[in-house]
């Protein structure tokens, strides 16, 4: 179904014309109007917006399996190179525990930002307990 956002109410008597009640109603037809077209044109965005994160997601999540292949390919290539110095058992060792220990430190520095303490949003509680001081001198 289509909406038309640009339709106006036609035309109209001269003001003069018209009785208070008629004015009265007449605007709030028009606010009616009026608002039912931005809900429809807020509606139309933001389908449209939404239909673009999916787009946007998908996107990504096969850049994702792309991109892991490739680390993939790349630890294998790892693996191959240092046997050609170690045991194969032992250069899959070595890759695997030093990948281990720089997924460990990632996840760690990764846990830390979400500990509450830096989660907490501290400039609106600050500005809410400025309000509410003033809101409580006020009366």
């Amino acid at each position: 179904m289509a909406t038309d956002y640009t339709s106006r109410p036609g035309p109209r008597a001269a003001p003069e014309q018209e009785s208070a009640a008629t004015l009265v109603s007449q605007l709030v037809n028009d606010i009616t109007a009026l608002f039912r077209n931005e809900l429809a044109l807020a509606k139309a965005e933001f389908s449209k917006a939404a239909t673009n994160v999916k787009v946007g997601v998908a996107g990504m999540a096969v850049a994702a399996a792309v991109l892991l292949g490739g680390a993939l390919a790349l630890v294998a290539a790892a693996i191959l190179g240092l046997a050609e110095v170690l045991d194969p058992w032992l250069a899959a060792l070595v890759v695997g525990v030093a990948l281990g220990v720089i997924g460990f430190v990632m996840l760690q520095s990764a846990k830390k930002k979400l500990e509450p303490s830096n989660l907490s949003m501290e400039r609106t509680q600050h500005s809410l307990r400025r309000d509410a001081e003033v809101v409580a001198r006020r009366t």
